[in-house]
């Protein structure tokens, strides 16, 4: 079942980054707009990173027959990161971008819950000691400032309610609240880490 589960997280981070660089020919080149837009948007680098921890969390189970925590760590926030991807797209921003529908459908809302489900589900993961929740926040926090300072600079943000003329009050207000939605998602995540629906295997 390990094994299985190893190879089924490695195709699916697969899949992910295959759509990642179809969606990426499909629009950058064609418009030429500035390709590191792209990977502007959470969506798509949170993805990324995403397929590129299940990827190696399948690969280091299939090498050593179990991940390390640090990798089980660094899949409990990238779904963190997925639900509120999932959140702010279907709540706030439904049917924004050019992406084809079915790219849009992939990674807002069946990548996210795949992730939850194999989270939940599959008990091939410690609990996550608490006082690693802090995980959760460095590359959002990263990615929010690298998008203001932008917005600042040449005005482009990647969502209307990062616009830099919504003004700084709004702005901090928005951005705590983004930073406060993670953490919530990390503490879930955390909490499902205990649950164990099945025998550890």
């Amino acid at each position: 079942m390990t094994r299985l589960m190893a190879i089924k997280r490695m195709l699916v981070g697969a899949v992910v980054i295959g759509i990642l660089i179809y969606t990426f020919a499909l629009g950058i080149p064609a418009r030429g707009a500035n390709p590191f837009d792209y990977f502007g948007y959470f969506t798509n680098l949170t993805a990324l990173l995403t397929a590129i921890v299940l990827i190696a969390t399948g690969a280091t189970t299939l090498r050593l027959g179990r991940a390390p925590l640090a990798l089980h760590t660094m899949r409990g926030v990238a779904v963190a990161c997925m639900i509120v991807v999932g959140l702010i797209y279907n709540l706030l921003v439904p049917g924004t971008g050019t992406a084809p529908v079915w790219v849009s459908v992939v990674l807002h809302i069946a990548l996210p819950i795949l992730l939850v489900l194999d989270w939940l589900l599959i008990a091939d993961r410690p609990p996550l000691p608490w006082r690693r929740l802090w995980w959760v926040l460095p590359y959002p926090v990263l990615w929010l400032g690298v998008t203001l300072a932008r917005g600042a600079v040449d005005g482009w943000v990647p969502y209307g309610f990062l616009l830099p003329e919504r003004g700084a009050g709004t702005l901090v207000a928005t951005s705590a609240g983004l930073l406060a939605t993670l953490v919530a998602a990390g503490a879930l995540v955390w909490t499902m880490s205990r649950a164990d629906f099945f025998s550890r295997r």
